[in-house]
């Protein structure tokens, strides 16, 4: 290797490991020798309840990292991390409640999430899609066809998009995980596997779904939620930053984010 090239490996090792040392519980190992960090930010995320919350997004060369803001720049927590050879990248108009959105569809989980101008907006989907053909074209397996939906907000019905069973404090708005519309409980009493979430566990699904699904199809009691709906419930209160909080311009392919030219 060139004096450039172990440079550029020992300070983009640095910046890799600051960024794992950053998340402060339930965090992966984020450093591998081939991996390179590209750029990082703050994106709004959006809420199933409708609104939307800031989130640290961190773009490497193969995987897209994000997680709760504690502490802007220093401190965050429930990393979360998708491997871009199952990503897609949808770009959409603004919408009601976020401006420069895009839509994140990956196999477990899919997601709207918003820029601060329409230029950061470009700057992030032109090094996305970079590393995703990136990914993709060297994947042996491509991207995986059967990608999960986003769920529709909460706001979008007061009504169960299955029957007529009107919202209230008692009657709780459920997701399908096949469909993603808001369901009551009397309508998602069902359980099934969907394998491009998991393998083999249980995820909450509508009646029209269930019925849908003839394989793989396991019905189980109404019960306890799974650890998905927990966490939208929660909906990662306390200890983060405010909605108020000003926008973090997107930090991007610096010149010592840039491998040098020997290493290509």
């Amino acid at each position: 290797m060139t004096m450039d090239q172990l440079m550029f490996a020992a300070q983009n090792k640095e910046r890799i490991l600051a960024v794992e040392r950053s998340f402060v519980s339930s965090k992966k190992p984020l450093y591998k020798s081939n991996r390179v960090l590209i750029g990082e930010g703050r994106l709004r995320k959006q809420r199933r309840s409708g609104g939307s919350r800031p989130k640290a997004f961190f773009l490497f060369n193969d995987v897209l990292v994000y997680g709760t803001i504690v502490v802007y720049g220093k401190w965050y927590k429930n990393q979360k991390v998708v491997d871009l050879v199952n990503l897609q990248v949808e770009d959409v108009d603004d919408g009601v409640t976020m401006k420069n959105q895009w839509l994140m569809r990956t196999p477990c989980k899919s997601f709207y999430v918003g820029a601060s101008s329409p230029e950061e907006k470009q700057a992030w989907l032109k090094h996305l899609e970079s590393c995703l053909s990136s990914m993709q074209q060297g994947s042996a397996h491509g991207a995986s066809v059967d990608l999960a939906v986003p769920w529709v907000p909460d706001h979008v019905s007061d009504v169960c998009m299955r029957c007529p069973n009107r919202f209230s404090f008692t009657q709780r708005r459920h997701h399908c995980r096949k469909c993603g519309f808001v369901v009551c409980g009397a309508c998602s009493k069902q359980r099934a596997v969907i394998t491009h979430m998991h393998p083999c566990k249980m995820k909450r699904v509508c009646t029209t779904c269930h019925s849908a699904l003839s394989t793989g199809v396991h019905p189980l009691r109404a019960g306890s939620l799974d650890s998905e709906e927990e966490e939208e419930v929660k909906m990662n209160g306390g200890g983060v930053a405010s909605e108020e909080d000003s926008w973090a311009v997107y930090v991007y392919m610096k010149p010592e984010h840039i491998i040098p030219t020997e290493c290509t």
